[in-house]
């Protein structure tokens, strides 16, 4: 033992002595990327392997430290064919890791998302009109709201409508045993894009067995987007709402008010929109 730790301490005097600045700065370089994918995956089963993939990591080193050949083998062999696997197994938490990177790094928003401040107003108001409307008509509705991540592909499944949005346009939509009442309605900035939109369910674990189609395809399209789903049950006319995956119920007009405002005054926080409204006040200050 005490010649084992002898070992230790002459590695790491001799790791200290060659260290150089850019091995520091490589340090936290990896230490940065190994926190943000921990952030990434958190609350995920992706999460549970990564900490299995450590242990593995911590063993390999530990055995090449103590000289455990046959099981340094072992490890090395494990770790060549499990990249691959992980890589297949966990496809939509990969693809969606990469979306997050992806919004995390975007400078703009884009221009679809800016929306006049009266106009986002108007249309949340008829949003919710329609969804208390229908709610007590125990009318299934499905909307879906894009919000930084677009939803072109999901848009495409479905029959373009391209108009403003508009509380008897939602509810002619959604009236039972009409053409488009099945499937979703996108939403994007202050206009209806498309009806009957084809939506991925969701294959959670978790999900209660008295929801049905309409909840897991609302959950599914926000697992692997950063996109909300409204929701009216038909058998209930509970207004629900889904949003990173998670479903919460039996909303009531102030709190879905109030979630609506935030996803939208959250698109008009961008760069585009804090130059523009810098511009406006300069413009101002000059008159």
């Amino acid at each position: 033992m005490d010649r084992l730790l002898t070992e230790i301490q002459v590695l790491w005097a001799n790791t200290m002595e060659r260290l150089t600045i850019n091995d520091i700065i490589d340090i936290l370089i990896v230490a940065f990327m190994i926190y943000n994918l921990l952030q990434l995956t958190r609350e995920t089963r992706a999460n549970q392997v990564l900490k299995g993939v450590g242990i593995i990591i911590v063993a390999y080193f530990l055995s090449g430290v103590f000289r455990l050949q046959a099981f340094n083998w072992l490890l090395r062999y494990i770790m060549d064919a499990g990249a691959v696997v992980l890589v297949v197994l966990f496809q939509p938490e990969l693809r969606r890791a990469l979306e997050k990177i992806g919004r995390r790094t975007g400078l703009v928003d884009k221009m679809h998302h800016q929306t006049d401040a009266d106009e986002v107003d108007r249309m949340i108001e008829e949003i919710i009109r329609c969804m208390e409307d229908l709610s007590k008509r125990k009318v299934g509705v499905l909307i879906v709201v894009e919000h930084k991540t677009a939803l072109g592909d999901i848009i495409e499944t479905g029959n373009p409508i391209d108009s403003i949005v508009s509380a008897p346009l939602l509810e002619n939509i959604f009236e039972p045993n009409t053409p488009l009442h099945d499937g979703a309605v996108v939403i994007r900035g202050p206009r209806i894009m498309a009806a009957a939109c084809i939506l991925s369910l969701s294959d959670g674990k978790g999900i209660s067995r008295e929801l049905g189609t309409r909840h897991r395809a609302a959950l599914g399209v926000t697992e692997t987007t950063d996109a909300i789903s409204l929701i009216v049950s038909e058998e209930t006319g509970t207004i629900s709402v889904a949003r990173n995956g998670r479903l919460t119920r039996h909303l009531d007009r102030a709190a879905l008010e109030n979630l609506l405002l935030s996803i939208y005054h959250q698109k008009e926080t961008g760069l585009w929109s804090t130059l523009m409204e810098k511009t406006k006040r300069r413009k101002g200050g000059a008159e």
